[in-house]
């Protein structure tokens, strides 16, 4: 069945509120992350066909993740007029067009941007004049930031440098479903899947990404779709760097505050997303890995529906959600 009964629309809207208010409240671009996942789940239930078990898990743990992390004046206290849906994606789409063909915290003002939009949309309006105000300087934010903090066998210097050629053999990009392909193609190459934010974290982050770059043209902005492809090949090109790496052979090297060598292999997930078993696991002492534990399944198995799914693809995508 589809988990149609238990979706709830205050995970879209406290996910917007979350966002919106993330640098107001903590001074940093993170906390959004807690409000991307929310929509992550309302969404990822949505579109796929979970049973009613899993799917009621999924939202339950997307609401324990909101009690937490979310507004504890809960909504009330947004006032003002709501802008009209049209106004509010003007709005987004015009901040993201300003930093979207360039590589960023690894796509984040994508990520957010393209959920937020998806959010939105469904709810037909959401948001005052603060609210879009506040979400433009969110996005507006990851100008002139770093490609991401945490990376092997390559350096931001490198990955500021590094440029797209022939000899990468790429695919032209046209459609979502050729960048799921691809997608998919990338994560079923890696024979190790290491346990680091320069690692399984930013094989992630390559789902999410260029998911987000989909959802933008499903929600008619391909124009967006296509200038963000550039910047999205050149991460999965530094990613590659990382492919073949065997850290019992040869230390790579690592440039990252958090991870450390030497590297050890990621966990493999007996169960996946889809599987209620998946879900009795203790989610909250890891803080819902800062909402990614709704936001990388989302994004996979919507590759998977674009992209014809090898069985390499699924398996490793165990070790990115363990």
């Amino acid at each position: 069945m589809k988990g149609g009964g238990m979706l709830d629309r205050r995970l879209l809207e406290e996910g917007l509120a979350i966002m919106v208010s993330s640098r107001e409240r903590t001074g940093d671009l993170w906390h959004a992350h807690y409000g991307a996942g929310a929509i992550a789940a309302y969404f990822w239930v949505r579109e796929n066909r979970l049973t009613a078990l899993a799917a009621g898990s999924v939202t339950a743990e997307a609401k324990a993740m909101l009690r937490q992390h979310g507004l504890n004046d809960g909504l009330t206290s947004r006032k003002g007029e709501i802008l009209p849906r049209e106004e509010s994606e003007a709005r987004i789409t015009a901040a993201l067009d300003r930093t979207i063909g360039e590589l960023h915290w690894v796509g984040h003002q994508a990520i957010y941007g393209a959920l937020s939009l998806k959010a939105i949309r469904e709810l037909d309006g959401w948001g005052t004049e603060h609210d879009m105000n506040q979400m433009v300087e969110l996005i507006d934010s990851f100008e002139r930031t770093i490609p991401g903090r945490s990376w092997v066998n390559t350096t931001v210097k490198e990955i500021r440098s590094l440029k797209l050629n022939e000899a990468d053999g790429f695919p032209d990009i046209e459609r979502p479903e050729q960048l799921s392909r691809l997608i998919l193609d990338e994560l079923g190459a890696f024979r190790t899947i290491y346990q680091a934010e320069a690692h399984h974290d930013l094989i992630g982050h390559m789902l999410t990404y260029g998911h987000a770059l989909n959802i933008l043209f499903e929600l008619d902005y391909p124009a967006l779709f296509h200038k963000g492809i550039p910047p999205f090949l050149t991460m999965v090109k530094a990613l590659r760097l990382s492919r073949d790496v065997d850290v019992e052979q040869e230390m790579p090297t690592l440039q990252s505050p958090v991870d450390r060598l030497p590297l050890i292999r990621a966990e493999r997930s007996v169960a996946l997303p889809h599987e209620l078993e998946y879900w009795l696991t203790d989610r909250r002492s890891r803080d819902w890995h800062g909402g990614h534990l709704f936001k990388f399944p989302f994004s996979f198995y919507h590759h998977a529906r674009n992209g014809n799914s090898v069985p390499e693809s699924w398996e490793n995508f165990r070790y990115i959600i363990a």
